[in-house]
């Protein structure tokens, strides 16, 4: 998304889950992002626009290769192709998402949004 950096994708999940994000998008709910600290109502409306296409897109493919049901909300087994996804969701292209997941160590031990947090955080000191 055009205007939200590294920093920001942080703050963003930082002050809410994954899925509370992902429903935050499904939903259009401007009011609920606004309240994420330096996200403001142009900023979230842009959001909404840009992530809802790709969030959708992200559903979609889920629904076609078995990892959900098609009233699940955007959740699969794979926590680490999770964090991948999330991160092309957020912009990074899909080989370097994949680069950013692998480097973390013991990622099998982490859950998708503590992977996303240290693969932002990584791309954030890089």
């Amino acid at each position: 998304v055009s205007g939200i950096g590294a920093k920001l994708a942080l703050t963003i999940l930082s002050g809410a889950t994954v899925e509370e994000f992902v429903l935050q998008i499904q939903h259009q709910d401007v009011k609920a992002l606004t309240r994420i600290p330096g996200i403001g109502k142009k900023t979230a409306e842009r959001l909404l626009i840009e992530m809802r296409d790709k969030i959708d897109q992200l559903f979609l493919e889920s629904v076609a290769e078995g990892q959900l049901g098609s009233g699940d909300i955007l959740v699969s087994a794979d926590h680490v192709q999770d964090a991948i996804s999330a991160l092309v969701a957020l912009g990074y292209k899909p080989p370097d998402a994949s680069k950013l997941v692998q480097t973390i160590e013991d990622r099998t031990d982490l859950s998708s949004e503590d992977l996303i947090r240290k693969a932002l955080q990584s791309a954030a000191t890089h």
